[in-house]
């Protein structure tokens, strides 16, 4: 009898466990359809990204060369909320500091300054103020802060 009824019970518990392991297989295939469907979207939003990419630093190329007859004047504090990379590239030069300095000046790290010059990155409000601050120095206070 003890015998009987434990083949009734597996016989049951077979036919229970099929259809679970026939539910499992088919969730792990849909998990295996999303997943090629997800990463087929990531390449997608990562062209459109370079895409995107590009033709901002070509708008911001040919916006830059429209201007480039045009004189620069030196960055104010209020030039400096609308930072333009080449103005600051001139000031920098024409205060005689490398990019080293001119990061010491404003409290950043020359990486930043130079990526700020190549119009990579643009600086964060709060180093805009340093900007401008390092900005309204004049050549030999700024070198002699820079140099200290």
């Amino acid at each position: 009898m003890k015998r009987e009824i434990a083949r009734v019970a597996r016989k049951e518990i077979k036919s229970e466990i099929s259809a679970l392991r026939k539910a499992s297989a088919s969730h792990r295939s849909d998990i295996a359809a999303l997943k090629k469907i997800v990463k087929a979207q990531e390449a997608l939003l990562r062209q459109f990204v370079r895409m995107a990419n590009r033709a901002d630093r070509e708008s911001t190329v040919h916006h830059s060369k429209s201007e480039a007859a045009a004189p620069r004047a030196p960055l104010s504090a209020a030039a400096a909320a609308a930072f333009d990379h080449q103005a600051f590239v001139a000031h920098r030069k024409r205060l005689g500091l490398t990019q080293a300095q001119m990061a010491k000046l404003v409290g950043v790290s020359s990486l930043s300054i130079y990526k700020w010059e190549s119009g990579k990155v643009m600086p964060r409000a709060a180093q805009r103020e340093g900007v401008a601050q390092a900005l309204k120095l004049g050549k030999r206070k700024a070198l002699a802060i820079a140099t200290s």
